[in-house]
């Protein structure tokens, strides 16, 4: 190839006007292979390049998907100054035969490492593409995506350490077999959250999108981010935590997901009512609980019910403590049953319970269970902010007072009022 070049009249012109000169000459075709590097750089970035983002854009649709894919085209980019350099520094007179295999090493490394951020871009181009899919959320990709990255580092370094050693690839990587459990206990975090990624993404326990709850990891909200190591969580409060992938496998927590598909949020609150307020319907509370429209059919079965029992047991035990009798808090249940059934913001197609729990020491629970028509959080609180609104201000139309622990407000209310210090 150098008796070619010197073979050209003005190129040995040259060469004898630099002759005084002996580094003149290899310093000029240092300085042109230079040249020629960072004109076939400019050529493949300036013209190349623009015409392919110009088919990538309209090839990959959104301007983030072609911006990754031409990030990786532009990384291949760099590799053609080096391949130049390295088949032009034979051309190089008078250079020793060391520097040259210095030089032609150091283009093979910067190659390789190169070579290998394209892919990694490539890897980033294709999982933005694959997440355009409807079924993207469902089954992530992101992970096993960064096991191939992790891969190909790996086999760039060992790439890169063999052409510092002086050895071919395949050498190096026959000597790994020796240190199989080295790298097993140095990869081990890598190998546990891939296992874990696997089990995730088969059984899609968990999704992007998804609310879970996990109080371990202080994780509550939307899962933004499914990868190899670790799963982000933006939070209620907009904070992120980052849970380690494998802690979704071997820890417990709750996801939301099976609510949000039902088309129903669960109501489980308890009111808790003074129990020294429960009694029969005596003549001052009967007129009122009549005037419930939503209690007719219910008053109306239960006084054929009671009439028949209570004409029975006189003939028997005519005493008045052996009738049956209605009681304002048996009459409230039923109006809160029929109240929930009739609510438009509840799903009527769920169960919905209205029951009594035992007694405690803060009263006696009265639990409403019943499902939302909506799932949207905002929704949810103010359907159900509504109806314990309402069921508060209407108990005691039936007679009926909620347990709350006394303070001395009351009596320091009174005594102001009678001018006590």
């Amino acid at each position: 190839m150098q008796q070619t070049l010197a073979s050209l009249p003005w190129l040995d012109a040259l060469q004898k006007t630099l002759a005084p000169w002996p580094a003149a000459w290899p310093a000029t075709v240092l300085l042109a292979l230079i040249a020629v590097a960072w004109l076939a750089n400019f050529i493949t970035k300036r013209i190349l390049l623009r015409g392919l983002a110009q088919i990538i854009g309209r090839l990959s649709g959104p301007e983030h998907d072609s911006r990754l894919a031409m990030r990786a085209v532009a990384r291949l980019a760099n590799v053609v100054p080096s391949v130049v350099i390295a088949a032009g520094l034979s051309l190089v007179p008078q250079m020793p035969v060391e520097l040259v295999t210095l030089l032609k090493g150091v283009c093979h490394m910067w190659t390789v490492a190169t070579l290998a951020l394209a892919i990694s871009h490539a890897f980033d181009a294709f999982n933005a593409f694959y997440e355009r899919r409807p079924d993207a959320r469902n089954k992530p990709i992101k992970g096993y995506l960064q096991v191939a990255k992790i891969v190909v580092y790996v086999l760039a370094g060992l790439s890169i350490v063999a052409t510092l050693a002086g050895v071919k690839l395949l050498h190096v990587l026959t000597g790994l077999g020796a240190a199989t459990a080295v790298l097993m206990l140095i990869f081990q975090d890598t190998i546990l959250s891939l296992v874990a990624s696997v089990q995730i993404s088969g059984d899609g326990r968990v999704r992007i999108g998804d609310w879970i709850e996990m109080p371990s990891q202080n994780a509550d909200g939307d899962v933004i981010d499914i990868a190899l190591h670790t799963v982000t969580v933006q939070n209620w409060d907009k904070t992120v935590t980052t849970i380690p992938t494998k802690k979704l496998v071997t820890d417990s927590f709750k996801n939301w997901r099976g609510m949000q598909e039902s088309g129903g949020r669960r109501i489980k609150r308890s009111l808790y009512l003074d129990q020294h307020s429960v009694r029969f319907l005596d003549d001052e509370l009967r007129p009122r609980i009549y005037q419930f429209a939503l209690l007719d059919d219910y008053l109306a079965s239960k006084r054929e019910e009671l009439t028949q029992w209570n004409t029975q047991m006189a003939q028997q035990h005519p005493e008045p403590v052996n009738a049956r009798r209605l009681t304002n808090l048996g009459t409230f249940r039923a109006y809160v049953e029929r109240y929930l059934r009739t609510h438009p913001r509840i799903n009527q197609d769920m169960t919905l319970l209205v029951r009594q729990l035992a007694p405690t020491e803060h009263g006696l629970p009265l639990e409403i269970y019943c499902f939302t028509a909506s799932t949207a959080w905002a929704e949810y609180e103010a359907t159900q902010s509504d109806i314990f609104d309402h069921l508060l201000a209407i108990l005691p139309e039936f007679g009926l007072r909620v347990f709350q622990q006394s303070s001395d407000a009351m009596f320091m209310h009174e005594r102001e009022k009678r001018g006590e210090e």
